[in-house]
């Protein structure tokens, strides 16, 4: 049966249903649906063009987004209509800080702070626009207003935290990241955070989040980074080395951890098929780039080696061992998928003497002992060709020790 035609209803008040569209959007704002809450604040703008308030929300819409360009627009619009609009303000020094222009953006946190000094958020993201301009010391301070209005900041306490740790005021460092946790900061990411600290027991490795973000975060000036400025050279020693152990070329090499492919390139001569597996897509992308993997996997390193089904004559780990403390599991993982006599090399930094095995330092990279690195490869059926000690990188321009270690299975 056909249902009867409805007769048309009254053109609705155009005001009441802007107001209507807005109040939707904020809904679908706090509930994290960003496209839908953007859609909303479009539409009630058609009907009341100008609108401090949807304009405003729009942009943090679009900031959530991750378009900040167009969110600096609309933040720089407002502030044409309204100079001292305290949501603008901050809303435009958030876009700025994405965009990486840090001076404008602490200028604009500035503003905000000006008008309001009351407020934790903005003392927050002031103290991080700092940090970013390597400004320790300002940066506390600004993290230090932010907590003293709203002590509850996790995110204040950690980055707090990581200031400290790295002017090796380890103690105070420690009681921050403990107060991170206190405050709801993720227990597993904070709480590696304290251990290298020297504050709680190491975990087995770093959080596979905390890999992955750090690089993908970081694989754009990652080889400028690390060659130029960290002065790393552990990639061309770990491979100058291969020639006297294996003067032919390898059948298949695997690439542990191959980031951007930079020691990757340097394998590629030594071997007729190259893998390569990382964490981060990010660096993948980069390493994808350069043409020289027959086959490039998203992957923990580890996970990998336990369910892969290939086998290699060559497995590879540069600056690897810097995210790993217990060396157990990848052990195993590589016997499982190395050929009867093929080599397994790989970079380590040096633990202190009375440090144990391996130690968690403040640097957030592991160290090992030699006599450790000896015993687990006794443990997994490995013989130690060779293990050289020497200079790794730098840090803070003091040379970093290492051990370049080369194993064959048996």
């Amino acid at each position: 049966m056909t249902p009867p035609r409805m007769l048309p209803s009254r053109a609705a008040d155009p005001f009441e249903e802007a107001k209507n569209l807005f109040l939707e959007g904020l809904d679908c704002l706090e509930r994290g649906r960003f496209e839908d809450a953007e859609q909303c604040f479009l539409s009630s703008l058609a009907l009341q063009p100008g609108r401090i308030s949807t304009l405003i929300n729009l942009t943090a819409t679009r900031l959530e987004l991750s378009r900040p360009k167009e969110a600096l627009v609309l933040a720089d619009e407002v502030l044409a209509a309204e100079k001292d609009n305290i949501d603008a303000w901050f809303h435009r020094g958030t876009a700025l800080g994405l965009l990486d222009r840090n001076q404008e953006a602490l200028a604009s946190f500035e503003k905000v702070i000006a008008i309001d000094d009351s407020l934790a958020e903005p003392w927050l993201r002031h103290a991080q626009v700092l940090q970013s301009l390597k400004q320790p010391e300002q940066a506390l301070a600004s993290y230090d207003r932010a907590l003293a209005i709203d002590p509850t900041l996790a995110q204040a306490w950690s980055n707090r935290g990581g200031i400290l740790q790295e002017l090796r005021r380890l103690d105070e460092a420690a009681q921050s990241f403990r107060e991170a946790i206190r405050h709801g900061a993720d227990p597993e990411l904070t709480g590696y955070y304290l251990a290298s600290a020297g504050a709680a027991p190491a975990p087995g490795s770093a959080p596979p989040g905390y890999v992955r973000s750090l690089f993908d975060d970081y694989a754009e000036q990652f080889d400028e980074h690390l060659v130029k400025v960290l002065r790393y050279r552990g990639h061309t020693a770990l491979a100058g080395r291969l020639e006297a152990l294996h003067p032919g070329r390898f059948v298949s090499a695997l690439d542990l951890g191959c980031g951007t492919g930079l020691f990757g390139t340097l394998l590629k001569s030594k071997t007729d098929r190259l893998t390569g597996v990382d964490l981060s897509r990010q660096m993948l992308g980069k390493a994808r780039s350069l043409g020289i993997y027959e086959r490039l996997e998203e992957a923990e390193i580890v996970q990998f080696l336990l369910t892969g089904d290939e086998t290699f004559d060559l497995v590879a780990a540069s600056d690897v061992f810097i995210y790993l403390g217990d060396l157990g599991p990848l052990f195993e993982g590589v016997r499982r998928v190395m050929e009867p006599g093929g080599i397994f090399c790989f970079s380590a930094e040096v633990a202190r003497p009375d440090a144990g095995d391996f130690e968690l330092l403040p640097s957030l990279r592991y160290a090992h002992s030699e006599a450790y690195i000896r015993r687990v490869a006794e443990q997994h059926s490995f013989d130690v060709a060779s293990v050289v000690q020497g200079a790794i990188r730098e840090d803070q321009r003091q040379a970093i020790t290492g051990m370049y270690a080369y194993l064959r299975l048996r």
